[in-house]
């Protein structure tokens, strides 16, 4: 069984920044990412608030740059999904490409898309239901959408998606957005979009294809029905830590308890980014965590060795 130093799970912002710290530290490092490196940032088509970056980068060339980084300083990286790992020191890491031991574990492992759970949106995911703007917009070109949701990733999708819909509604649990305010003047001032207050999804309608959205008003209780071609969904994200819940502290909202320097429950176990309690759930912070979670693990290693 190969041994590492530390393993990483997650490839993405913090995933990698990890990667090369514990890289340049000399430590012998592994990466196990189970679907493309940079995550979810590979999905957005322009991040404005990084710093370095005053015109802009798309998520894509952003994630791949930090892939490149990590593995030009020796990262060892590999395509699996991680299945599980042990409660004993040293740990063993079991992926779909074997298993690995491991004296320190970082978990970088994100978050995914949160889901409305109503009748409809299973069996209409990729047939009009949609999780990504950037991937599926232009699919709906001169068509009718909605949005759901009303915080920056909603916004930023309506946005984007006004570039092809005919018409963009905006649907919204409260009476006014939570998204930052360079946003919402964006918003306001597109006249495709339109929005639809104090609402919530009930139900997603059609046979093969999306036909349109059952509402509720919240406030009223009345029910309506939205007639759009696509639906999507940008309520959130839920973070991964199902696999960890017998090993590690979980807060009620499935997140990962840890200390300043990312220190989890469990010793020699790190945790960075979108995955652990109090995080901003920003590329800015997701990169400062990968740092703290790399120099603890350097620190852990020297002190236990």
């Amino acid at each position: 069984m190969k041994k590492y130093d530390v393993i990483i799970i997650g490839g993405g912002p913090a995933g990698l920044t990890a990667g090369i710290y514990t890289s340049r530290a000399g430590l012998k490092s592994l990466l196990v990412e189970r679907g493309m490196f940079g995550g979810q940032i590979v999905n957005a088509t322009l991040i404005e608030n990084y710093p370095g970056f005053p015109d802009g980068i798309s998520g894509y060339e952003l994630g791949s740059r930090m892939h490149q980084q990590a593995v030009k300083f020796g990262l060892e990286v590999t395509t699996a999904e991680m299945t599980d790992i042990t409660q004993t020191q040293p740990y063993e890491v079991s992926t779909t490409e074997g298993n690995f031991e491991a004296t320190t574990i970082i978990i970088a492992a994100g978050s995914e898309y949160r889901k409305l759970d109503v009748p409809g949106e299973e069996r209409l995911s990729g047939h009009g239901v949609s999780y990504c703007a950037t991937c599926d917009g232009f699919l709906f070109r001169g068509r009718d959408v909605a949005v759901v949701g009303g915080g920056n990733t909603a916004i930023t999708d309506a946005l984007e998606l006004s570039q092809h819909a005919s018409k963009v509604y905006v649907i919204h649990r409260r009476d006014q957005l939570r998204a930052g305010e360079i946003l919402r003047q964006r918003a306001f001032a597109q006249p495709k979009l339109e929005f639809i207050w104090n609402s919530v999804v009930e139900e997603a309608q059609g046979e093969e294809m999306l036909s349109g959205l059952k509402l509720r008003d919240v406030k009223t209780g009345r029910q309506s029905t939205l007639e759009v071609a696509g639906a999507f969904i940008a309520t959130g994200f839920m973070p991964n830590s199902q696999r960890f819940f017998n090993l590690l502290e979980i807060d009620d909202a499935g997140h990962i308890v840890t200390d300043e320097v990312m220190a989890t429950s469990a010793p020699g176990i790190f945790a960075a980014g979108d995955i652990r309690r109090s995080s901003a759930r920003q590329i800015a912070s997701a990169v400062g965590d990968g740092v703290t979670a790399a120099t603890a693990a350097f620190k852990y290693i020297q002190e236990t060795g």
